[in-house]
């Protein structure tokens, strides 16, 4: 069972609410090109159908939420149709990276359903087409990715140049943390400075500090100096928010996730909480931790591997960082210069990205 205390932050309304907009475009979206591309070939109904499976199947929507609040932070009011486009580009950027990153993993589920990449290697072996069944399911999940990569950028077409600047560094950072991680799992590092950086330009930055900037700059693109101060609040957040993610990657239940439990153990993701372990296990305790990275892991030997995280006081010590980290963001909007509604909404953010069951 999870050391933790799962279930403890529900999620705030207006996210619901900024969810069901943006759906709402991206379905848009999604529907109209699927519509004229399989009018040409209905062949290609199968990779629009598996990239609205992906982007519909789930997913918490608080990149775009975290977009509309940096907007209003920033003095934004009226229609606000570009920033319901700024968050639908950044869920499509977001499905980009989860069609590689499972290819790059070689994961069996997203989601709680199959991947993509192995749906369609099915696809080749029941039909008993030619060539590889795994080389034509990966190319066919790396091209949905591509799709999603596209539409996100046509979504941001009419966006301020400083936004597009902003969107570009954005998708650079996710590469090179993206980079970092694979290079980690490969080479076993499991220093905490390594997967701190990793766990920050992989995830952090593009969930919550960068989807601020760009609502804001679209708000406000000669407001530069507005940036510096949501970053006081996005990095300490971003970060408490890859922390979390890794304490449910080794604990959570699979119907939390949709991922099997100990698929990270099996994957050996340089964590901070994996690097923490190492730093204090004794012999026989990093002995176990030794097994990390094993994709044949059975489910007593991850939970040997769970209960060292816990002796060792890793996740004592990951709970511990994530309430510091929560605490700093928050209180860096008390001290910050933005709208007093995007303040409040910023705050219930934050208790439910530390203390979020999933």
């Amino acid at each position: 069972a999870s050391p933790t205390v799962v279930g403890m932050a529900a999620a705030p309304s207006s996210l619901l609410a900024i969810a069901e907009r943006v759906e709402t475009r991206l379905r848009e979206v999604i529907d109209a090109e699927a519509a004229r591309w399989t009018a040409l070939d209905p062949a290609l109904a199968a990779p629009f159908d598996s990239l609205s499976g992906l982007v519909f199947q789930g997913g918490k929507r608080l990149r775009p939420a975290f977009c509309r609040w940096g907007w209003v932070a920033a003095g934004g009011c009226g229609p606000d149709d570009a920033v319901v486009d700024a968050g639908a580009a950044i869920e499509l950027l977001h499905a980009f990276a989860l069609f590689h990153d499972d290819v790059m993993d070689g994961s069996a589920t997203r989601r709680g359903v199959r991947t993509t990449h192995l749906e369609f290697a099915d696809r080749h072996q029941a039909n008993d087409w030619r060539g590889e069944a795994r080389r034509f399911g990966e190319g066919v999940a790396i091209l949905v990715g591509d799709l999603a990569f596209v539409y996100a950028d046509q979504l941001l077409r009419d966006a301020p140049a400083a936004a597009w600047r902003l969107w570009n560094e954005l998708r650079v950072e996710l590469n090179i943390g993206q980079y970092l991680d694979i290079l980690g799992t490969a080479n076993g590092d499991r220093r905490a400075a390594s997967a701190q950086r990793i766990s920050r330009y992989k995830s952090g930055k593009y969930t919550v500090e960068r989807p601020l900037h760009l609502g804001a700059t679209i708000a406000a693109p000669d407001r530069p100096e507005l940036l510096d101060e949501l970053s006081t609040y996005g990095l300490p957040l971003g970060d408490a928010f890859q922390l979390r993610d890794d304490v449910l990657g080794v604990f959570a239940l699979e119907d939390q996730i949709g991922k099997p439990v100990g698929d990270d153990l099996r994957e050996g993701k340089p964590t901070p909480l994996l690097a923490y372990a190492c730093e204090v296990a004794d012999a026989a305790q990093r002995a176990i931790l030794d097994r990390v990275g094993r994709g044949d892991l059975t489910v007593d030997e991850i939970a040997c591997i769970q209960q060292v995280l816990v002796d060792t006081g890793a996740v004592a010590e990951v709970e511990s960082r994530i309430e510091t980290l929560a605490a700093q963001a928050v209180q860096a909007l008390d001290d910050s210069d933005i709208e007093d509604e995007a303040r409040k909404e910023l705050t219930e953010l934050a208790h439910y990205v530390a203390w979020r069951a999933r």
